[in-house]
């Protein structure tokens, strides 16, 4: 069904579609084992029927109406410490084509999806090989709602919702994978306080008073970014505390 892109370096040059699959990330990891499968391999498929997202939910898709894939990368130029990167180059690719829809009013909710308002577009699930002290493969898994009309989470939307249109999903793979190769570039070049920059500018709630909850409790905060390793920094509206939180410690509630 989709065809290699015509207008990116590498990314997608190697294509995998399966009418079906339990999960394109799995099925990655899995040809990340084969030394002859390149970077920018993308998996793809129409059914993903056991779609993993973040904290272990799962990934509600209508078959044959939207994106779901994974990349696989070697970003082995990447220190581990620097490991969220990963997550900002994918996020910020993802907004970028959104930008290119003109929509705006999309932004980044740490760490893994990009929304449109309140609601959930894309989902993101990344996940890394390392052999020693480096990176050998990295499979980026994207989940964006292209033509879905109907969600049984009223919090979830489509691009087709917000836009009024419908769309060719291999048009919209290759654009999509056009924006995903730049970042991934801009990361190549080590232009990390570019990266950092553009993802705070796009960053849900960033300077907003919400409600969070975190070991139980419910507070106040204002996100102000995140720090080195890539944690929520979030400031108390009570102390004043700026604490850091990692990707199970904290939850958005209003």
């Amino acid at each position: 069904m989709y065809k290699i892109p015509a207008n990116t370096l590498f990314m997608g040059g190697n294509l995998v579609f399966v009418p079906e699959c339990h999960s394109t990330n799995t099925l990655a990891l899995q040809l990340c084992q084969q030394p002859s499968t390149p970077e920018g391999t993308v998996v793809i498929t129409n059914n993903q029927t056991a779609g993993r997202g973040q904290r272990g939910n799962s990934w509600e898709a209508q078959p044959g109406m939207n994106l779901t894939l994974s990349v696989i990368l070697k970003p082995v130029f990447l220190d581990l410490k620097d490991q969220f990167y990963l997550n900002m180059i994918i996020s910020l690719g993802i907004h970028d084509y959104l930008v290119t829809k003109k929509i705006s009013n999309s932004h980044i909710k740490w760490p893994n999806d990009v929304m449109v308002g309140r609601k959930k577009l894309c989902g993101i699930l990344i996940e890394n090989q390392i052999q020693g002290s480096r990176f050998t493969n990295s499979v980026a898994g994207v989940g964006i709602n292209i033509n879905q009309q109907n969600f049984t989470n009223d919090t979830a939307t489509s691009l087709s919702i917000v836009t009024g249109t419908e769309y060719i999903l291999q048009d919209e793979l290759e654009q999509l994978l056009q924006k995903i190769e730049a970042r991934y570039l801009q990361l190549r070049q080590n232009a990390h306080a570019k990266i950092k920059s553009n993802y705070l500018n796009a960053l849900y709630w960033k300077g907003e008073t919400h409600q969070f909850a975190s070991h139980g409790e419910n507070f106040s905060g204002v996100i102000q970014g995140i720090d080195d390793a890539g944690r929520l920094n979030v400031q108390r509206s009570d102390t004043h505390e700026v604490k850091s939180f990692d990707l199970k410690e904290i939850s958005y509630l209003q």
